[in-house]
Parts: structure tokens; C-alpha cells; sequence
């Protein structure tokens, strides 16, 4: 008689498939490693098929355990959504989300956000890490986070994205930069200027490099500053102009006491599009849409002056 499968093999497995390592997954999880181990073999009996290669560097996948992770991750939301439906039928939203957001936002938007979120669902705990855009991808995808606040476009076919609002990048040159007597700055301003960015692992460096190569700028390649504070710094050292987002400029560059100048860019019509985004099959769907909602209506109240709801 063939043996049933059960959730906590299933739970096991994928706790494997991420650490790929037997130990780790069975701290991860706070069971023994030969539980973990047990299961494991019990799970691989149950299907008659090979799920792990064990070697001295951890658990490798089959190409089989490969497709059986899939179709367990997909099981696995299937039952947390049916809890999650349950209990937000008995309570509204409760429980804990895990948020994932990029540092070049976070810090000045999310505090208000946060606020408004404990004020109206105040029996939901939602836990926040900052992560360049395409960490916060991978660990979306993954399961680590429940959902992320990024910048767009997103692109994978198995999320689901909601727009929130746009945000204009500001010209940050040095104070001694022969811009710096200037409110605005045009697209001539901009041709043959050293720009400096983020590095690859972030949106903004993309749709900057492409802004470059459209004026006629110089992207630097042998500089990508792994943070805005970072850029700003050498920008201050005359070592290149930047673009900034707009919330950065107003929380970390304040008027005439700033190590920069900071410029208008295209009358603010330069912008980059903030969204949420989470798995489609994630059981929170139907609390993550209410959130958006919350971030909503935090930027038009609290921001209106900044960014443009979408």
C-alpha cells in the first residue's frame, strides 16, 4: 500500500530545496536534523522517486525534486490560504507579513505607512527588510517575503503588481558645479556631464544608464555607489552629477545646508513608478490588495507635494 504524503514532509522538503543543506534546514524549521532527515526519506518513498543528491557540499536537487518543489510550494500557499481565509473571515487581518522593500525608498516613505497600517489593523505584525530591487525579486519569488515595495517594471509572470505612484528623480550636482546657480536644468545641460548611480542590482541604474545614452551623458562605470548616501558623497566631491529620488532629496538633502545642489530635472517630469508586488497564488492576496490602499492613500496625504498617485 503506497504511503500517504503529508504537509510536513512537504514543509521539510522546501525548507531543504532553499538551504540545500540538512542541518540549516533543520535549524530553519527547529527540529533534529535525522527528523528532518526522516522525513525526507519518507516523502521520497511515498513518490518512489529521488528527490536529493547527498554530498559533501549539502542536498542538491534531482531535475525530479526539482519539479515536486514546484508542486509543493504551490500546495503548501494553497494551505496557507486557506487558513488565511479563515481567520481573516473570524478576525480581518491579523498574523505577520514579511515586507521587503528598497533601502532608496523605505526609509522615507514606510514610517507613515507602518503607522497607518497598526492603526487599522492592529492585530497585524508585518516585518520590514531592506534589499536592493533584485534581492527583493529572488526572495519574493522564493517565499521570503510576502510581499515587496520596488520600483517597476517587475517582471516575472508569476506576481502580481499593483502601481502606486511616481516619483520624480532630482539633478544632484556639487555646490561649486557650474549648474549649481540653477533651479532647473534641461536635457543640454546634461550632455557630455560624468553621472554617477546605484549599481546594476537596482532599478534606478538601468533606467538611468538609458537616460545617459539618450542626452548624451557619461554613465561612470568605475564608480556604482552601493547606497544614495554613497552617491551623494561624490557627488559632493565634484566627482560626477546624480539623479536622486525625489523623497531622498526632501528627508536627506535640506536647503542651503546640504553638501549638494539640488536641481529640478524636465520640470519633475523625469520620474521612476513605485509598486507593490506578490505572488499570485500568495494566500494574502485579498489583504495585500487592502494594504495597497493604505500606501495609497498615505502618498496623496502625506506626500502630495512629492510624488503622483497612480
Amino acid at each position: 500500500m503506497a504511503q500517504d504524503i503529508t504537509l510536513r514532509q512537504l514543509r521539510y522538503f522546501v525548507a531543504l530545496a532553499d538551504t540545500r543543506h540538512f542541518r540549516k534546514a533543520a535549524e530553519q524549521i527547529g527540529v533534529s536534523q535525522p527528523s528532518l532527515s526522516q522525513q525526507i526519506v519518507g516523502l521520497e518513498a511515498a513518490l518512489g522517486l529521488d528527490l536529493v543528491e547527498r554530498g559533501r557540499r549539502g542536498a542538491v536537487l534531482t531535475p525530479g525534486g526539482r519539479d515536486v518543489l514546484e508542486q509543493a510550494r504551490v500546495i503548501l500557499d494553497d494551505i496557507e490560504g486557506l487558513k488565511t481565509s479563515a481567520q481573516g473571515a473570524r478576525e480581518g487581518i491579523s498574523g505577520t507579513l514579511r515586507l521587503g522593500s528598497t533601502p532608496t525608498l523605505g526609509p522615507y516613505f514606510l514610517p507613515q505607512v507602518m503607522r497607518r497600517i497598526h492603526q487599522a489593523y492592529p492585530s497585524l505584525k508585518v516585518i520590514v527588510r531592506d534589499a536592493a530591487p533584485a534581492v527583493l525579486k529572488e526572495e519574493l519569488l522564493q517565499g521570503r517575503h510576502d510581499f515587496i515595495l520596488t520600483q517597476l517594471p517587475f517582471r516575472s509572470a508569476d506576481v502580481a503588481v499593483q502601481r502606486l505612484f511616481r516619483e520624480p528623480l532630482v539633478l544632484a550636482v556639487a555646490q561649486d558645479h557650474a549648474l549649481a546657480r540653477q533651479s532647473d536644468a534641461s536635457d543640454d545641460d546634461l550632455s557630455g556631464q560624468d553621472v554617477l548611480t546605484l549599481s546594476k542590482a537596482y532599478t534606478l541604474h538601468d533606467q538611468i544608464a538609458s537616460l545617459c545614452d539618450e542626452l548624451g551623458a557619461h554613465l561612470r562605470s568605475d564608480y556604482e555607489g552601493t547606497s544614495l548616501d554613497a552617491i551623494r558623497h561624490m557627488v559632493a566631491l565634484n566627482m560626477g552629477v546624480s539623479f536622486l529620488p525625489a523623497l531622498y532629496a526632501k528627508s536627506e538633502v535640506p536647503k542651503g545646508e546640504s553638501d549638494v545642489a539640488v536641481l529640478r530635472f524636465r520640470k519633475n517630469q523625469l520620474t521612476r513608478s513605485i509598486g507593490m508586488v506578490w505572488r499570485k497564488r500568495s494566500p494574502h492576496g485579498g489583504a495585500l490588495k487592502r494594504l495597497t490602499r493604505i500606501v495609497k492613500d498615505v502618498a496623496r496625504e502625506n506626500f502630495s507635494g512629492q510624488v503622483t498617485v497612480e
